[in-house]
């Protein structure tokens, strides 16, 4: 039975990403509510698909132009993400080649970044162009993907961007946390959190197939307190600031520590909020 909605939901996968494929190139031509669209998209394949749903602490800032800075072990994380951000992604190059999501993230406007040295100031150039159009960008600063239970050393050399004035300013820089709390209701725990990781040499298939078998399961994300270059001087200072409070907020989450209001999705863009606020040991 389990095997059989698995791989009932890999068809809807399947069939709502060719439903959508159309509005969406259209919305992206005409430069009119794409991202909207996307957000709708990403919300269904997180709650249907993936059987996922989004508790979301603080609030996206409005500041543009907006870089976006979160840990990151999973696709799923591009799924959430998606889901509650008007934004697009930045990614390794590598990505663009892989069979089917290489597809998705070009025609997502995804921003492709090499990791040699040479390419550094080319890309910095390259994201400062995305940012003027005022879409914020969301940039993985571990440059690869953990197990969930842990946040990795931030690479500096990707908050070069920060340190470029767009239009004048310093981009604002919001740090933000994702983390996978709960399995069927319950929490996850350490040894659950590698079913929704994926990481190292994992098979993209396998794993899959492994997520869409499991329960239902709730992530959160936490938008930190946004900041610029300004207030630290340098991209050094700046990147270990955002990795502080991330590893902090991942932490708290991990531990049931969590603060401030929540924000409900489900199925579609936010819908629910709760008055009360989590409660704190």
């Amino acid at each position: 039975m389990v095997t059989l909605s698995a791989a009932a939901r890999l068809g809807l996968f399947v069939v709502w990403t060719l439903v959508m494929l159309p509005p969406y190139l259209g919305a992206l031509a005409l430069r009119l509510y794409y991202r909207q669209v996307a957000m709708v998209y990403w919300t269904v394949v997180g709650r249907v698909v993936l059987k996922g749903s989004i508790e979301v602490r603080g609030a996206l800032t409005k500041d543009r132009p907006l870089l976006l800075v979160s840990n990151h072990s999973s696709y799923v994380d591009i799924v959430t993400l998606g889901a509650i951000i008007p934004g697009c992604f930045v990614s390794k190059a590598e990505v663009r080649s892989w069979p089917g999501i290489g597809f998705l993230a070009i025609i997502a406007r995804t921003v492709f970044v090499d990791r040699k040295a040479s390419s550094t100031a080319r890309q910095r150039d390259q994201i400062a162009a995305r940012l003027t159009e005022g879409e914020p960008l969301i940039l993985f600063p571990e440059g690869t993907s953990s197990d969930g239970n842990r946040v990795l050393p931030f690479r500096t050399a990707l908050f070069n961007t920060a340190e470029k004035t767009v239009n004048g300013q310093f981009p604002t820089v919001q740090p933000m946390a994702v983390t996978y709390t709960l399995n069927g209701g319950l929490p996850m725990g350490f040894a659950g959190r590698p079913t929704y990781a994926w990481y190292g040499d994992m098979d993209l298939v396998t794993h899959l197939w492994a997520l869409l078998k499991a329960g239902p399961f709730t992530v959160d994300v936490e938008f930190l307190t946004p900041v610029t270059v300004e207030a630290f001087g340098n991209r050094k200072a700046l990147s270990a600031h955002c990795e502080h409070e991330i590893r902090a907020a991942v932490n708290r989450a991990m531990t049931g520590r969590l603060e401030g209001p929540v924000k409900v999705t489900s199925p579609a863009i936010p819908v629910k909020e709760q008055v009360e606020a989590a409660a704190v040991p």
